[in-house]
């Protein structure tokens, strides 16, 4: 089954991103567009009795703003539910319930969907205060009382959450073949891609920058394997994203990154790598998702015998994080290599589950530390005793040695590269993580 999403909806300073955060375990919150260093996050993926979830922060629904700004504000809210396998409606018990809260009761209500009616800040110990029971007039049966800041009843609203879920799945069928996402900024061709994969226009193609608002899945069945198409609202910068159904057009864009197996990033030729074409590839290389670079609009660029060359060299200069991404030129618009992408899409997909034994790892790094000694500090050498690999998309492996802090940025890279050396590794991310000798930890 598909991950299910379950988002957080109630009105502004009820404590949402309080008890998003508590959940996590860690304080997120939005960030700067370095590229290819972090993303906006209001997404979390968590596990709950076994049941694998992603958990998403939603914008406060604020019924008595201006009439433009409530518009905006209803349809983001409206979209956060939509997406929603179940739904966290939380309230403020200090405010008691409000007329906002009615309003946002009937947008629930008329989504039916599961709902899940959390009672806020509710600190104290012992039984419930008085006022806790005017909640049930909101009509979701019993609520949950709730401290986002101490964790209190956050086990029951999970509880809850995995019961509705699980009845929900019933229903449900995994979607067919690798889930590959198309992703990019407005207008550089993704949705011309899609239709062009699917080899008729399924999805809507304008030049109007944002046309597509949604992320649309298509299942496609060819020679070459089954696939669910994800096309994707165009990524613009934060800056840009001015009205909240754009908001949620980047929320719904990155997680489909978080559910794809591949991403397929578009770069329009005209323009080559922007600084917003930084900050997307990141998105997938920090989501530790295959990926291939497509630099759309190959038949509008005059070329000669040097071109793909001077091309490649300046997608890798700016995307210096991502030359283990394979590079395609291609025409969504002609049709120009498109057949040509389901074999790399295989193959990038395969790498990114691409299990070593410990014995070829470990043989591996007797060579690597023979070609090139570990580095050392003020006398102490860094020991390098074994290497195992612990996961799969992406590829993670740990290493263990006697001292974590002289294992420096440089030597990390060195290792990296001899592991894609011998064993390829096309398309995706690595991930290594050191650890000192009997330290096993948890987090990997």
């Amino acid at each position: 089954m598909p991950k299910p999403t379950i988002a957080i909806v109630g009105r502004p300073n009820v404590g949402k991103s309080t008890f998003f955060n508590k959940l996590i375990g860690k304080r997120i919150s939005i960030v700067d567009n370095t590229p290819g260093i972090t993303r906006d996050r209001i997404m979390f993926d968590i596990d709950w009795n076994g049941v694998d979830m992603l958990l998403v922060d939603t914008g406060g629904i604020e019924p008595k703003a201006d009439t433009v700004i409530l518009k905006h504000i209803l349809t983001q809210a409206q979209l956060a539910i939509d997406s929603a396998a179940a739904i966290i409606f939380m309230t403020d018990i200090k405010t008691g319930v409000t007329a906002a809260d009615r309003e946002v009761a009937t947008m629930l209500k008329r989504s039916r969907k599961p709902v899940i009616l959390a009672v806020n800040k509710v600190d104290g110990v012992g039984d419930v205060p008085p006022e806790f029971y005017e909640f049930y007039e909101l009509g979701f049966g019993d609520p949950i009382p709730l401290s986002s800041i101490h964790g209190t009843g956050s086990g029951d609203i999970l509880d809850k959450v995995v019961e509705a879920v699980a009845h929900l799945a019933e229903n449900q069928e995994e979607a067919p073949g690798l889930a590959v996402a198309v992703i990019g900024k407005p207008n550089s061709g993704k949705s011309s891609l899609v239709n062009q994969m699917l080899g008729e226009e399924r999805v809507i193609v304008s030049p109007i920058a944002g046309t597509t608002r949604d992320a649309v899945d298509t299942p496609l069945v060819n020679a070459f394997g089954k696939y669910t198409l994800i096309d994707t609202a165009g990524i613009r910068r934060s800056s840009k994203v001015e009205d909240a159904i754009e908001r949620y057009s980047v929320l719904r864009a990155n997680m489909a990154v978080e559910r794809a197996d591949v991403c397929l990033i578009m770069i329009d030729a005209q323009e080559m790598v922007t600084q917003q074409d930084e900050r997307i590839a990141g998105i997938a290389h920090e989501a530790g998702k295959a990926s291939i670079l497509c630099v759309n609009k190959w038949d509008l660029i005059e070329k000669d015998n040097t071109t793909t060359h001077e091309v490649m060299k300046q997608v890798y200069s700016a995307l210096s994080y991502m030359t283990y991404a394979p590079i395609m030129t291609l025409s969504a618009k002609t049709g120009q290599r498109v057949d040509k992408i389901y074999e790399l899409i295989n193959e990038v997909a395969a790498q990114n589950s691409m299990r070593v034994t410990t014995g070829l790892l470990n043989d591996l790094l007797n060579d690597a530390t023979t070609r090139v000694q570990p580095p050392s500090d003020k006398g102490k050498r860094l020991k390098i005793y074994y290497m195992t690999q612990i996961g799969i998309k992406p590829p993670t492996f740990v290493i263990f040695c006697n001292n974590a802090e002289l294992f420096h940025f440089s030597y990390r890279r060195y290792i990296e590269n001899c592991l894609r050396e011998a064993f390829g590794f096309k398309g995706t991310p690595i991930k290594l993580i050191v650890r000192e000798k009997g330290d096993t930890g948890n987090d990997f």
